[in-house]
């Protein structure tokens, strides 16, 4: 399977400050291109741990004893490594992207190239559906979620002219669905594209609850000097790892203790987040919009 390049490949392997005999997670496996990285920088005795949804990354199983792959939701996290008997781990990777493999699979309705079946489900035995959703979800639903998830300015107007198309013929395929959204787009026609199925996708799929579920299971697992190293593609995901590294909570409300201390659960590496090179940005478009933070828990 053809999957993206991973983004700031050597930026990662760093912040996880691996060492031989560690126990470490990638919890977005995709290609398999951070996990292969890992692998070769541990021990006979470290072990790596992956976490993809997607059917298809299990073709890119890697045949190594020190590796496990696991089809599963990173936001169970805490219960799947229990499953192996790993109660606590030395570091923790993930690249919350969508991979180019799902974008660039035609059937699977990411992307506004193709011509398919709205679907973007990225584990395809879940019920919900794109379709599912732009047909059945009330005018203010879908304006909730094109307004919040999507920050499509005219979420409303868009919404109402989604619910009158679908009463005069349910909308089914994404060139549908784009053609409708054409006639009521913003500023540059692929961007407010790109925010509409951003939009739909992320309430397919739950990506910003399984976020936060990941992130507390994250700190639950990590050992005291353990690193998390995240990167983010929007300001929803970014806003939720940044709150959670300062204050220990997604929604960044500080928290003190019995005397008025402040609770600290991370030591920032990077005060601001690292963004990639301009030349990997030439090599790799997918960069341009990724931040990678990376924590140390205390």
């Amino acid at each position: 399977m053809n999957y993206h390049q991973p983004v700031m490949l050597q930026e990662c392997l760093e912040g996880l400050n691996l060492q031989p005999d560690g126990i470490y997670v990638d919890v977005t496996f995709g290609g398999g291109g951070h996990s292969k990285e890992i692998l070769k920088r541990l021990g006979e005795n470290g072990k790596l741990f992956a976490f993809d949804l997607d059917d298809d990354a299990q073709y890119n199983k890697i045949e190594d004893k020190r590796f496990v792959l696991i089809q599963a939701n990173f936001r169970h996290l805490k219960r799947f490594l229990r499953l192996h008997n790993i109660t606590k781990v030395d570091g923790i990777l993930a690249d919350f992207g969508v991979s180019s493999h799902q974008i660039d699979a035609a059937d699977r309705g990411f992307s506004i190239r193709y011509n398919a079946d709205l679907d973007m489900r990225m584990q395809q035995t879940q019920m919900l559906t794109a379709k599912q959703v732009v047909n059945t979800y009330s005018a203010e639903q879908l304006q909730n979620i094109l307004g919040f998830y999507g920050e499509v300015p005219n979420a409303k107007t868009l919404a109402n002219a989604i619910v009158q198309e679908r009463e005069v013929k349910e909308i089914e395929t994404t060139m549908q669905l784009v053609d409708l959204c054409l006639n009521f787009s913003r500023g540059k026609e692929h961007k407010y594209m790109a925010q509409v199925f951003q939009a739909i996708r992320i309430e397919v799929n739950d990506e910003l609850n399984a976020i936060k579920d990941f992130l507390v299971s994250a700190l639950d697992i990590l050992n005291v000097g353990g690193r998390l190293v995240t990167m983010s593609y929007h300001s929803l995901e970014d806003r939720l790892v940044k709150n959670f590294i300062k204050t220990g909570n997604v929604e960044g409300d500080v928290q003190k203790d019995f005397y008025g201390k402040i609770a600290k659960y991370f030591n920032l590496i990077n005060k601001k987040p690292i963004i990639a090179t301009e030349e990997e940005i030439k090599e790799n478009s997918r960069a341009r919009s990724a931040k990678l933070r990376i924590a140390e828990k205390i």
